[in-house]
């Protein structure tokens, strides 16, 4: 089977959390992982969760981390567009987090990734694809 080819791709954490956690989802993840860009907040939130389920950062989550092709600080560019997507994806429940991550996609051209199945209630101005 031929590799697909992806342009850069924006993670939300739900995927790097997917994948560590063994859930179901679409073969594509793994190419999207390897060479992908995450923004730091969305990092926090990995490193947050791994914390709450009493899960150590192994060598497989550093190894995991360590195929995206950067982790992009959250400037005060993606802060103003975060801001400006509330009005838009409150009624889908979007955290924070969820607009760091679709602030970045926007601001860098991206197409962003997530497991998070509310994202489909949105129109972010990026397109969003659902890992399942």
């Amino acid at each position: 089977m031929r590799k697909r080819q992806v342009s850069e791709a924006v993670l939300d954490s739900s995927v790097i959390l997917a994948i560590l956690k063994d859930e179901a989802f679409d073969a594509i993840v793994y190419d999207v992982v390897d060479g992908g860009v995450m923004s730091a907040v969305n990092l926090v939130e990995v490193y947050s969760k791994l914390s709450d389920l009493k899960l150590a950062v192994t060598p497989r989550v550093d190894a995991l981390i360590g195929t995206l092709s950067r982790i992009e600080p959250f400037t005060e560019s993606q802060a103003r567009i975060a801001a400006d997507l509330r009005p838009i994806t409150r009624h889908a429940g979007l955290s924070l987090g969820d607009r760091a991550c679709l602030a970045l996609a926007i601001e860098i051209g991206a197409e962003v990734y997530t497991a998070e199945g509310q994202w489909a209630r949105v129109d972010p101005g990026c397109k969003v694809h659902l890992i399942r």
